[in-house]
């Protein structure tokens, strides 16, 4: 349905993740990456999903210019928000541990921000998840950080990963948008574009 709605339509990812590149690849329809580094800092009165909205947008501003008239680009960013505070992607093993030993125990949100934009138009869309971990022990953050990549994950994890599995006890929302990329969202606003 979705593929024949967008024919005539260049989808562009722009995401290093994996994650999103194989979910996208899930609705059938064929797309090209092209990733542009981006700094990701954003002004600290920005709050929950201002903050991934503003991220996604920001991304596709680096593309200015560059599209065609066919091109749809996908933009997107994903936060954890934790007692008012955002937590991105670690930025070495101590904050990864830093970071796990926060939500440990904790009830968090997880925010993704898509953003589709084309010549003409920019739309931008997110969804929230709650996501409940156990207390987790100290060697089972550090086995997880010595045997997994939390380094490319907001709030140092993935749930579909080991420490999802063996730690999250509850779960309000998308799955696929704890993983970076809610389908449901994504799916309707590509049709609707």
């Amino acid at each position: 349905m979705l593929k024949s709605k967008l024919s005539n339509r260049r989808i562009i990812l722009a995401s290093g993740s994996p994650r999103r590149q194989e979910l996208l690849k899930q609705l059938d329809i064929p797309f090209k990456i092209y990733i542009k580094p981006v700094d990701e800092s954003f002004p600290l009165s920005l709050r929950q999903h201002q903050i991934s909205d503003y991220l996604a947008q920001k991304k596709a501003h680096e593309f200015d210019g560059e599209l065609q008239n066919q091109d749809i680009l996908i933009t997107s960013d994903t936060i954890v928000w934790l007692k008012e505070k955002a937590l991105g992607k670690p930025s070495s093993r101590n904050d990864a541990l830093k970071m796990l030993n926060e939500i440990s125990g904790q009830t968090h949100e997880v925010i993704t921000s898509i953003c589709l934009t084309s010549v003409d138009k920019q739309h931008t869309d997110h969804a929230v998840t709650k996501v409940t971990f156990k207390n987790l022990s100290s060697e089972e953050i550090k086995y997880y950080i010595d045997h997994f990549n939390p380094m490319d994950k907001a709030g140092a994890y993935g749930i579909q990963d080991w420490i999802g599995q063996i730690g999250i006890t509850g779960i309000q929302g998308s799955y696929y948008n704890v993983m970076g990329f809610p389908m449901d969202i994504v799916y309707k606003n590509l049709l609707e574009f």
